[in-house]
């Protein structure tokens, strides 16, 4: 019984950040819409979902590092390369779908590679992915020699390009990748070992959970996304930019926090992700069309993390509080 209240419990808290997430996401709409008529506005909406396609993909991969007690910080650089790698590939004259299985399969080495110094080397998740934010991105600007590399064939660019029932692809996309993650993460025996191995990893070792096989897995899934993302990229741009995606981590982090995943790990959904990022990049929408100078956009994103992170903060607070008051009562 008490177990049964307390998951009712959680349930409740759950149901409540979404609320709250649902009516800021609506109050913001409500004010740019005052300030500018066009921001409501189907055009705009669908802007801002292309906008929020590539955020979203980072955004995903983030959420199931942040809530297994992991982080990294070099997909940005991963989106910058891949990008790069895609529209090299395709000037050398090799094919759409060697491109992108080449591309992808590059995105899990990333992960791979990152994966290997945070088990084996043991460097914590922030210096590993710090120093292969670094080195990724060198390899783009090494790769392309410093400059764009243009994308001539049409298979790909028809990515960035073609609308499906009005769609965009890249939304459609996003979307798929939301609704596949949202069901591996609640209903699969993985889903909950990454809530277990970011809550407690003593309890996931004697619970028969393997944490360092749980951490390859998991920044593979990363690296694959951050590589999906770099050919949608490229795709839209028609184009490989070695200095794509810088900040793009950020901004999912931000997304990821705002929609309720906790930076301490082991608490956090994709819907509410979904939630955070629609907020994140409708404000980024918001300052565009309002014409707030760029340095000025930096700050406000900027602000808006430490926003996320007080509210975060504040989350546990609370948390804390419910389970000491839970263990007096026992």
């Amino acid at each position: 019984m008490l177990e049964l209240l307390k998951i009712n419990e959680e349930k409740k808290e759950i149901i409540n950040e979404k609320l709250g997430l649902i009516i800021a996401l609506f109050i913001m709409i409500l004010i740019f819409g005052k300030m500018n008529e066009n921001y409501i506005s189907n055009i705009n909406f669908i802007n801002i979902l292309v906008g929020a396609s590539l955020t979203g993909l980072i955004a995903v991969g983030e959420s199931y590092l942040i809530i297994g007690g992991l982080v990294d910080l070099s997909p940005g650089s991963t989106v910058a390369f891949t990008s790069i790698l895609s529209a090299y590939l395709l000037s050398k004259g090799v094919n759409f779908y060697f491109t992108v299985i080449i591309v992808l399969f590059s995105g899990v080495l990333i992960g791979l590679f990152n994966s290997f110094f945070i088990n084996k080397v043991k460097l914590e998740p922030f210096i590993a992915t710090l120093a292969s934010m670094s080195i990724v991105r060198g390899l783009a600007f090494i790769t392309s020699d410093g400059k764009p590399i243009f994308i001539k064939d049409n298979l790909f660019i028809a990515l960035g390009k073609n609308r499906l029932l009005g769609i965009p692809v890249s939304v459609v996309i996003l979307l798929i990748i939301f609704v596949i993650f949202i069901v591996i993460l609640n209903k699969t025996v993985f889903g909950r070992c990454i809530y277990i191995i970011g809550g407690n990893k003593k309890a996931a070792r004697l619970a028969g959970i393997n944490p360092q096989q749980m951490v390859s897995q998991l920044y593979i899934i990363m690296g694959f996304l951050s590589a999906l993302g770099g050919i949608l990229l490229a795709s839209r741009m028609r184009s490989g930019q070695p200095a794509a995606g810088v900040g793009l981590e950020f901004d999912a982090i931000t997304a990821a926090v705002l929609g309720g995943v906790a930076f301490s790990g082991g608490v956090g959904t994709l819907t509410g992700v979904f939630l955070g990022l629609m907020i994140l990049q409708g404000f980024n929408s918001g300052l565009i069309m309002l014409n707030v100078p760029s340095f000025w956009q930096y700050i406000a994103r900027g602000l808006l993390l430490l926003i996320a992170l007080s509210f975060d903060y504040i989350r546990n607070n609370q948390r804390e509080k419910k389970r000491l008051a839970d263990m007096k009562k026992i």
